[in-house]
């Protein structure tokens, strides 16, 4: 699992971070995980760092603890803060309705994996010489 900055895992450091929005909000683990429609063992689990909610699980957080579902998915790593920035075809990809969570994920594992191998190669390559 990737490591941030401070040597937690990407999944802590969105749990430490949903604590922290959790308990601003002033609401207990069995509140907002009623308000989300999960389990307070499963929303505890991801508060821990020990479980990686999907990208709609989020964004039902986010709207319980109206936040930014962008900064959530940035924050479990799914989006890339670059990609955020800019407006992205990962967000896009995630707001879409039609597709189902494994779908969503497949396509953003594909666009990733395009992204770092066009991140290897010139992006402006010589035109080629016919003979």
């Amino acid at each position: 699992m990737a490591k941030g900055k401070d040597g937690k895992t990407v999944v802590e450091s969105l749990g430490d971070f949903l604590r922290e929005q959790r308990l601003a909000s002033r609401l207990s683990l069995r509140q907002l995980s009623e308000q989300v429609g999960v389990s307070n063992p499963y929303l505890s689990q991801i508060e821990r760092g020990l479980r990686r909610p999907s990208a709609e699980v989020l964004q039902q957080i986010a709207k319980a603890l109206r936040i930014s579902a962008e900064q959530l998915y940035v924050r479990a790593g799914i989006v890339s803060p670059v990609a955020h920035a800019s407006g992205s075809v990962e967000l896009a990809i995630l707001a879409d309705v039609g597709l189902s969570e494994r779908q969503k994920q497949s396509l953003l594992d594909v666009y990733s994996s395009f992204l770092a191998l066009n991140a290897g190669q010139d992006p402006n390559p010589p035109p080629h010489k016919e003979k």
